[in-house]
């Protein structure tokens, strides 16, 4: 198990590090067709700041309130209170705050920007299918999520996507204004010809590229919350029956969730399609996997 959250832990900083060259890469090229690398590398900086301030204090709620989460109380769910407060005692956390969304669908989400701003959400639908001992291993993927801050790695790729697209639009607009025809004036034989293609090519292939960069990092955390909800629990076989459920549910869509926040479902609350090019696309690794590796545990 130890294993498993350190080979994840590695392989998904290498693709966040992969999001910060595509950046920098966009910022020199927004330069080059300005004449000014220093000028193309100061508006990605000041875009990539704004927009992080933005998402870090204000991600959470945002995804909350689009979710139509309620909070939980204690009177009206006293075992989802008990089995938060529990767990979450015995990850030396603090406890998050419970939310509760009136879906049939069997899901849940973590989110929040550490473990004191944290929040855990879960479905009606789970609520009333699950015993307690799957219930306590979907909380406790959701509490690792949590402990490790996978919460805020979730919430700044997401946020890197978002500077990874904004700076792309403006380098396609920049050729569209004529910066890459001023630049293209000034260079000698085909260099500027060369700029342009290139330039071209990056604006438009950056944001594919950094949304399956993104989708990877989604599926590489979620083996490791599985990992680590099963440490949690001493228990495996709690996760494993729950997401074999989960698996089994006749109507997996979850009205209120978007491509913004399906990341953050401990499934895809989507309907399930199979195939490579899907599997690129997907938020999640397949359940079937993940079971797989939980029963080898």
């Amino acid at each position: 198990m130890f294993d498993e959250v350190r080979g994840n832990k590695i392989r998904s900083w290498l693709l966040v590090s992969f999001f910060i060259v595509l950046i920098g890469l966009l910022g020199a090229v927004i330069g080059l067709v300005y004449n000014n690398l220093y000028l193309g590398l100061a508006i990605a900086l000041v875009f990539s700041l704004i927009y992080s301030m933005i998402g870090f204090f204000s991600g959470g709620s945002m995804i909350l309130s689009l979710s139509g989460a309620k909070p939980v109380t204690k009177k009206e769910y006293p075992h989802l209170y008990h089995t938060l407060e529990g767990l979450a005692i015995a990850a030396d956390i603090p406890t998050p705050k419970g939310y509760v969304i009136e879906d049939s669908a069997l899901n849940a989400f973590a989110t929040g920007r550490d473990p004191k701003h944290a929040s855990v959400t879960v479905t009606t639908g789970l609520l009333k299918v699950m015993d307690r001992q799957e219930l306590e291993g979907v909380i406790a993927h959701e509490l690792s999520h949590v402990k490790n801050y996978d919460i805020r790695f979730m919430m700044l790729t997401a946020v890197l996507i978002g500077i990874v697209t904004l700076l792309s639009d403006f380098l396609l607009r920049s050729f569209l204004w004529g910066g890459g025809r001023r630049r293209s004036s000034k260079s000698s034989g085909n260099l500027g010809l060369i700029l342009i293609v290139a330039g071209l090519l990056l604006a438009i292939l950056t944001p594919i590229i950094g949304q399956l960069v993104k989708l990877a990092i989604s599926r590489k955390r979620e083996y490791m919350a599985d990992a680590n909800g099963a440490i949690l629990t001493r228990y495996p076989p709690g996760l494993a029956s729950a997401l074999a459920k989960i698996a089994k549910d006749p109507d997996p869509l979850v009205d209120k969730a978007n491509k913004a926040t399906a990341h953050l479902f401990i499934s895809t609350p989507f309907r399930d399609t199979k195939g490579f090019v899907n599997g690129l696309f997907s938020t999640h690794p397949s359940i079937e996997e993940r079971i797989r590796r939980l029963n080898e545990m």
